[in-house]
């Protein structure tokens, strides 16, 4: 059986931290998200087709040609265009069934179990207590699909479309007869409108698991928190005799803890980071490689990309800090309103309420902050800009 991954789009939500990765690259629990995505199917697939187009050499480069010993072919989709638009592209590949799963949406391995255990076409769902959001999946009472309909005012059940599928090989015939929606994509949900309409069985798949579309920044945040809860204690860097690690606490060979810090697990200290002398890191904190904590730092529940550095008398909470940043002696992060409010986030011009009761703010690469710089919660910095010191900032900056 094939796995058919798609990891072709830019992922503008999550900007600025796409702005020079793709989303799938992203880091949680010191992994790309890609990666996760092939933990939980590797053990039903025979090999791995990835659909790739924004920033494709960096997939590949990343993932090679084999993920632990399967085989991953790479399809590119040039033009992104929809769903059914995207799995079309792997036609040249797949020669038997395979399942669909999205490379930045997180499940457990129960759910490609589940599909590759179902016959003929399937489709998984998970009940959600409103499914106004999502794509809502009627069941008849043999099992199988009666009918999809999109964010519907009055839904007719509470089961959502997870986004992860089963197709035999046939279905490419019916994405080829597939024509373009309102929003102007070719829709796999249209796709399945014409297998049913032929009289062709959709299983359904009701799945109840883990199910986490990682499409924003605090998403990365929730996905890396998740995903900390599974790690084991495993120190074989260089600790400082008087440094203190306490839990499930990760220090990856290369890397340093030097003296009177302390590191209070879920947390992970990749290869060639330092931490220290003197901070305080707490989970679920990622300190990627060659990354740099530095005296009388705290950071926690945070994100360090490759060779972020905080190098003295600063706080950082709830944030993620692309590569390269490096912040001011005393730069402060604002994690919560003094309201008691969730916080909110602007995501492509929008004010999103986040859910988040604390959530401090995203950086992009290479932003740099001058000495004693306050961020506030929420606050997004597109890469690359520099603050001046002692500044206030408020609102996104995307120029310095």
């Amino acid at each position: 059986m094939y796995g058919v991954v798609l990891a072709a789009g830019q992922g503008t939500r999550m900007r600025p931290l796409t702005d020079h990765r793709p989303k799938p690259l992203l880091p949680a629990a010191g992994r790309p998200l890609l990666e996760h995505v092939f933990d939980a199917c590797i053990d039903v697939v025979d090999e791995f087709v990835v659909v790739v187009g924004y920033r494709s050499d960096d997939v590949i480069a990343q993932l090679g040609e084999e993920y632990r010993g399967t085989p991953i072919s790479y399809v590119e989709q040039t033009d992104p265009a929809g769903t059914a638009h995207a799995i079309e592209q792997a036609r040249e590949v797949v020669d038997d069934r395979f399942i669909v799963l999205n490379g930045d949406v997180l499940v457990d391995t129960e759910l490609p179990r589940a599909l590759a255990d179902a016959e003929g076409h399937a489709i998984a769902t998970t009940p959600v207590e409103d499914p106004r959001s999502y794509g809502v999946v009627s069941v008849d009472p043999d099992g199988s699909m009666a009918a999809i309909v999109e964010k519907p005012a009055d839904p007719p059940t509470n089961l959502a479309n997870v986004g992860c599928y089963a197709f035999d090989p046939e279905v490419f015939e019916y994405i080829d007869r597939t024509e373009k929606s309102e929003r102007g994509e070719y829709e796999i949900t249209d796709t399945l409108d014409l297998l049913l309409s032929d009289g062709h069985d959709v299983s359904v798949v009701e799945y109840d698991g883990r199910w986490l579309d990682v499409g924003r920044p605090w998403e990365l945040l929730r996905a890396n928190e998740l995903l900390l809860t599974e790690i084991e204690r495993d120190v074989r860097g260089s600790v400082a005799g008087g440094a203190q690690l306490d839990g499930a606490v990760v220090v990856a060979e290369g890397a340093t803890i030097r003296e009177g810090v302390r590191v209070e697990g879920p947390v992970v200290v990749l290869p060639g980071a330092e931490i220290g002398p003197n901070a305080y890191v707490r989970g679920s904190t990622v300190v990627g490689p060659d990354a740099r904590i530095g005296h009388g730092v705290e950071v926690k529940n945070s994100i360090l990309l490759s060779e972020a550095a905080v190098p003295h008398l600063s706080y950082v909470g709830d944030s993620v800090l692309g590569r390269d940043v490096n912040l001011g002696a005393g730069t402060k992060v604002a994690n919560l309103r003094h309201d008691d409010a969730s916080v909110k986030m602007t995501v492509k011009g929008e004010r999103v309420d986040t859910g988040r009761r604390k959530l401090g703010v995203v950086l992009g690469d290479g932003v740099k902050t001058g000495i004693n710089v306050s961020l506030n919660a929420g606050v997004k910095v597109g890469s690359g800009v520099g603050i001046e010191p002692g500044e206030v900032v408020l609102r996104d900056r995307d120029e310095a």
